[in-house]
């Protein structure tokens, strides 16, 4: 299986790379038309990896992992996020050799990684940034960005304590600042809006600003055990079709699916009974979503839209 390029390398050199094609734009624009793809393919879901009763290859994580397997093999360029909880009831490294490692363990390479609330209940969520490593972001902080295809996407960490919560949103205006991305994506796990037990999580509220304030395009998150996808918002949580937000939560990675509440008025489709991942297919000013369902499950979901 042939890895991306950009992440064959590790993150420090890729950032080091990105930024020497900036300072060229002849050669940077030669480099974007000889190497960088039209279009590139995400897969992504959180709240994975449960073998408190069952064994890894029982799971419900293997037959999602079994699943983005089966198009990643197709796709050289794909890549897989991470959307929180990869692992239960506490993050411990046992829990990543375990559980994690076998199942979505192994598109480890070519996955970007969120935490979640089960991560840090180890101290300084320990497990987590010990198995991913680089690929979790510098300085063990949980937050960083990557360049993929024509794309921003960007990577927060929604578990910090108020002071930490800061610098990252100081981080994150000053990455959106210097965007030379039509197109942004961002994903963590704690969602601002939702249908599901949790509810909203207000923590992310800044975050969500900043991103709508800077017109990015899509927010994913997980925390609920569900699938819900909403119209676009705009930084007060108001519909804006035009400049908003649209944001799903994805929390059918493989941990047992949980009940949800009445649906809010921005809900636009949801659904606890399926497990699956969401296929995102993000083109040069557009993007396309569709819900895969695990084999013999049926709820699906997809569309369009296109960037700011």
């Amino acid at each position: 299986m042939r890895l991306p390029f950009y992440l064959s390398l590790p993150l420090a050199l890729f950032t080091l790379l990105t930024q020497a094609a900036d300072l060229a734009p002849a050669a940077k624009k030669n480099h974007q038309k000889n190497t960088v793809p039209a279009t590139i393919t995400l897969y992504a879901a959180g709240d994975i990896a449960d073998c408190q009763k069952k064994t890894a290859a029982d799971s419900m994580a293997a037959r999602t992992s079994d699943l983005i397997l089966s198009h990643l093999n197709n796709d050289p360029d794909a890549l897989v996020l991470t959307l929180g909880d990869n692992t239960y009831p506490v993050g411990r490294p046992e829990e990543f050799s375990r559980c994690y490692e076998p199942t979505w363990g192994r598109f480890k390479n070519r996955t970007l990684p969120a935490p979640g609330n089960h991560e840090y209940g180890m101290p300084k969520a320990l497990g987590y940034f010990n198995y991913f490593g680089d690929l979790a972001g510098p300085e063990r902080r949980g937050y960083y960005a990557v360049q993929a295809g024509h794309w921003k996407i960007i990577s927060l960490n929604s578990n910090l304590d108020p002071q930490a919560m800061q610098k990252q949103l100081e981080w994150l205006q000053q990455e959106l600042a210097q965007k030379k991305s039509r197109c942004t994506l961002a994903f963590w796990h704690h969602p601002l809006f939702s249908s599901g037990g949790h509810g909203r999580n207000e923590r992310m509220q800044p975050a969500w600003k900043i991103l709508a304030d800077a017109q990015a395009d899509l927010v994913l998150a997980a925390h609920d055990h569900d699938y819900e996808r909403f119209v676009p918002l705009d930084s007060n949580g108001e519909r804006d079709d035009k400049n908003g937000i649209r944001s799903f939560v994805v929390g059918t990675g493989g941990a047992q699916l949980t009940p949800m509440f009445l649906p809010r008025l921005s809900t636009e489709i949801r659904d606890n009974s399926t497990h699956g991942v969401l296929k995102l297919r993000l083109h040069e000013q557009s993007y396309d979503w569709e819900f895969l369902p695990v084999p013999g499950q049926r709820f699906t979901d997809k569309g369009s839209g296109n960037c700011h």
